[in-house]
């Protein structure tokens, strides 16, 4: 997955969610693992990162952060882990669940990720 990242970085102004979306998606359709993803906001305490997905792309199964939200942007994808799965469409948010979950998109889309770190 290709990703900036500006660590410990704060929003200094307004920033538009769709453009930042389409540009992460442009750059995941042409990238080798369908995936691309910014973070937009990191501190000790909370990290928020765009992800964008090619339709197909996943990401594998991996740990769940202490406090997460995920926020569907544009497209649909499936949060699953354990035996349960849920579809999530652009407008829709989630917290993710305190365990192993993976992601995949069903159609090319955009998520927004918020963790906390503590």
């Amino acid at each position: 997955m290709t990703e900036e990242n500006h660590a410990h970085r704060a929003m200094t102004g307004p920033l538009r969610l769709t453009d930042l979306a389409d540009e992460l998606l442009d750059s995941a359709r042409s990238h080798h693992s369908h995936r691309a993803a910014r973070t937009i906001h990191s501190s000790a305490s909370l990290r928020a990162t765009v992800i964008a997905l090619a339709a197909g792309a996943e990401l594998a199964e991996h740990e769940a952060p202490p406090a997460a939200t995920l926020h569907v942007i544009g497209g649909e994808v499936r949060l699953h882990w354990a035996d349960q799965e849920c579809l999530l469409r652009g407008g829709e948010i989630i917290d993710i669940p305190q365990q192993r979950h993976a992601l995949a998109a069903m159609t090319d889309a955009v998520v927004l990720l918020t963790v906390a770190l503590h």
